[in-house]
This record gives C-alpha cells, structure tokens and sequence, in this order.
C-alpha cells in the first residue's frame, strides 16, 4: 500500500467519524510497514497505522477508527 491510497483512506474515515474535510499528510514510520498519519485541522492528532502489501482498504479503515476514536 502506497501513501496516496493511505491519504484517501484515511480523509473517507475521518469524514465517517465527523471530523469533515481535515488536511491529512502520511509519511512511513520508523518500522518497516508503519506509517504515520498526521490529521491537521481542528483536530490535531497523529495515528500509527500498519500497512503493507496485501494490506485491505478495510484494515486500515479500522485501525484509523480504534486509534482516532481512543485518542
């Protein structure tokens, strides 16, 4: 998985849990696989997401809602 399809992703959650159109930047993480997701706006947080080839839209979707929603 690449960082655009990570970008899309992750503003489709972001705009299901309500946060509306909030600026969204991913850049890889230290570890193989990891990615961080920087969310601007009013909101201001950042996720660790695990992504790496094979890996479904769906699982990343989940990740983005468990971590935003327990921050």
């Amino acid at each position: 998985m690449d960082a655009e399809a990570l970008v899309r992703i992750a503003k489709l959650a972001l705009r299901e849990l309500g946060t509306g159109d909030v600026p969204v930047t991913v850049t890889p993480a230290s570890q193989p696989d990891r990615w961080r997701v920087e969310i601007g706006g009013s909101v201001q947080a950042t996720l660790t997401i695990r992504a790496g080839a094979g890996t479904t839209p769906q699982f990343v979707r989940e990740q983005i809602f468990e971590q935003f929603s327990g921050r």
